[in-house]
C-alpha cells in the first residue's frame, strides 16, 4: 500500500482547512458582534488588514496546487508506481507548502517573496519529478 503518498495528499488536502480556519478567526467575531454583516467579505476583492488578505491567498494558492498534487498521487498509486523517491516528493512537497504559506501570512518584504517563491519552486520541482517517474513507470 503506498502509505506516504496517501497520508501527504491528506495532510496537503487539510492544509488549506487549516488556513480557512484562521480566515473564520478573523471574520466569526467580527460577524457574531454585529461590527460587520456575513456579506461583508466579497470574494477576489482585498477587505480586510495585510495579514488578512495575505491569509486569504495563501488559502487560495494551497488549493490551486491541491488538484496538480492529488491528480499525481493518485495517478501514481492506482499505476502502481510508487518509489521511495516518490515518497519522498510528496513529503517534500507538503512541508513546501506549508513553509510557503506560513512565509506568505509572515510578511510582505523582498525577503519573504524570495523565500516563498523557493518554497513553490521546490513544489513545483517535485511535481515535474513525480510526473517524469509515473511517465517513466508506465512506458
Amino acid at each position: 500500500m503506498a502509505r506516504i503518498p496517501l497520508l501527504s495528499l491528506v495532510a496537503f488536502a487539510l492544509w488549506p482547512v487549516v488556513l480557512v480556519l484562521g480566515i473564520g478567526t478573523f471574520r466569526v467575531p467580527k460577524v457574531l458582534m454585529g461590527k460587520v454583516a456575513a456579506n461583508s467579505f466579497p470574494s477576489g476583492t482585498p477587505h480586510g488588514g495585510d495579514a488578512y488578505w495575505r491569509l486569504n491567498r495563501a488559502h487560495m494558492n494551497s488549493l490551486e496546487s491541491l488538484p496538480v498534487f492529488a491528480a499525481l498521487v493518485l495517478t501514481a498509486v492506482v499505476a502502481q508506481t510508487v518509489t521511495p523517491a516518490f515518497e519522498r516528493f510528496c513529503i517534500l512537497v507538503v512541508a513546501a507548502r506549508v513553509a510557503q504559506s506560513i512565509v506568505h501570512v509572515s510578511g510582505n518584504s523582498n525577503m519573504h517573496v524570495n523565500v516563498r517563491f523557493t518554497f513553490f519552486a521546490v513544489q513545483i520541482a517535485c511535481f515535474i519529478m513525480m510526473g517524469a517517474s509515473i511517465t517513466s513507470a508506465l512506458l
